[in-house]
């Protein structure tokens, strides 16, 4: 690898950094005119693959049918089938190739939730089945949680480019989210990355600020809570190795905190 792509990659590293970190502006004492300096590679093609495809906008009435249908689910299993035939959310119609809801413990102690899936997720109908989740399922053998975990997302169709999900595609996809846990009633949650706990908490602040930090989420109907733990996303510790310890201390937080519970 030459100096010119080791450059490209540490940039690349840093801006997801930035990014997952919240960052979403930068200011100097005088404006500068950056505009002539040339995207990274990948910033390229991602943009180019999805300069068509923009977040589109969810109405009052699919809001309305995700509540209807998840309401009418009374177990996980059927709440995966009203979410298949769900078409209220813009990215259905964006190139995924199936919706993917759910895999692990349908009686599992331990609900994770993402923010959406990728491109193996897609093909295989489950979320966290490529790499980042190949490292998630690592450090969930570790920590002793490998069959006590439910796992989803956010939104359950892969946004085009593998972008973060809008917020208007995670609220289309919320009220399914919500009667997960409402069905799953689990004892704590485990929310990865920025998005999943900015959706999931209502909350503008960035992961850095969130993570290693207990939260409560608490459904307005159904007197279902429990404690949420926001950490990195697996994606996210894969470019950035150095942000292993912290994610690795959150969970085993959420561990002591569970087993404390079983005691």
């Amino acid at each position: 690898m030459n100096a010119q792509a080791l450059d490209t990659a540490a940039a690349e590293s840093l801006l997801a950094f930035w990014r997952d970190a919240g960052v979403d502006a930068c200011y100097e004492d005088a404006p500068i005119d950056r505009t002539h300096v040339a995207p990274p590679p990948a910033v390229k093609a991602v943009t180019k693959a999805t300069a068509s495809v923009v977040a589109l906008p969810v109405t009052g009435d699919a809001a309305a049918e995700a509540r209807r249908l998840a309401a009418g689910a009374d177990t996980l299993e059927a709440l995966g089938e009203a979410i298949a035939g769900f078409t209220g959310c813009p990215l259905r119609e964006m190139g995924a190739k199936q919706a993917v809801f759910s895999r692990g413990n349908p009686q599992a102690p331990v609900m994770i939730i993402g923010e959406g899936p990728g491109a193996d997720e897609d093909d295989r109908g489950q979320p966290f089945v490529g790499k980042a989740g190949k490292l998630l399922d690592r450090m969930l053998a570790e920590a002793g949680l490998t069959d006590r975990v439910f796992i989803t997302n956010t939104v359950f169709w892969r946004p085009p480019g593998n972008r973060t999900p809008s917020p208007a595609e995670q609220a289309a996809c919320a009220p399914f989210v919500e009667r997960a846990f409402f069905l799953l009633k689990p004892k704590a949650v485990l929310l990865l990355g920025a998005a999943a706990a900015k959706s999931v908490l209502s909350t503008d602040e960035g992961i850095m600020r969130l993570r290693g930090n207990w939260k409560d989420w608490r459904l307005p109907e159904g007197n279902v809570s429990a404690p949420v733990m926001p950490t990195f996303h697996p994606a996210f510790l894969l470019r950035t190795p150095m942000a292993k310890r912290a994610a690795w201390a959150d969970l085993l937080a959420l561990t002591a905190r569970l087993d404390a519970a079983d005691a």
